[in-house]
């Protein structure tokens, strides 16, 4: 593939690239679609010089694809990077612990152990934890309300047996 037919792709394919950025990535990183944008079509580019498309679906599909796994990873990074600033407020403040401290230490310890969870699961829990419906996260993800619901109950229920270990580990510390 040379430059023009990379060009010519590019022109008809943006419209899939961003519906499924706009998809996947976390409302709040919407600063971040530039960088997801040329994160897509470096990876397909490197790919098809590699003749890495196989051709078993429509390449604008196959589009989709890279653009919703690169909305994954930026979501991803961009979580762990707020985690990152959250710790280092917290360290900078440990000297002055009160009730909203100790408020922020509970939600850093939540988001941490939400990051941990299997990525289905994941992506529920951050779209709960921002006040999102069960229909509205339905849509978003393009699941149906009930898969939604019981994903929504499994997430709590790995988050509450985390914690359980997590506390079972302190007490044998101890």
């Amino acid at each position: 593939m040379n430059d023009k037919e990379f060009t010519t792709l590019i022109s008809s394919s943006k419209e899939y690239v961003l519906l499924a950025i706009n998809k996947f990535l976390q409302d709040r990183f919407y600063d971040s679609i530039d960088d997801v944008v040329q994160e897509t079509y470096l990876k397909a580019y490197k790919n098809l010089k590699k003749n890495g498309f196989r051709g078993d679906s429509k390449i604008n599909t196959w589009l989709y694809t890279i653009a919703r796994n690169e909305s994954f990873r930026m979501n991803e990074k961009l979580l762990k990077e707020e985690l990152k600033k959250q710790q280092a407020y917290k360290t900078e403040k440990k000297f002055h612990l009160d009730d909203d401290f100790e408020k922020k230490e509970i939600i850093l310890d939540l988001i941490e152990k939400v990051n941990s969870l299997p990525t289905h699961y994941k992506e529920v829990m951050i779209l709960i934890s921002e006040g999102r419906s069960i229909n509205e996260i339905s849509e978003k993800l393009k699941l149906k309300n009930g898969t939604v619901k019981s994903r929504t109950s499994r997430g709590r229920k790995l988050l509450e047996d985390l914690y359980k270990m997590e506390k079972k580990n302190a007490e044998l510390q101890n």
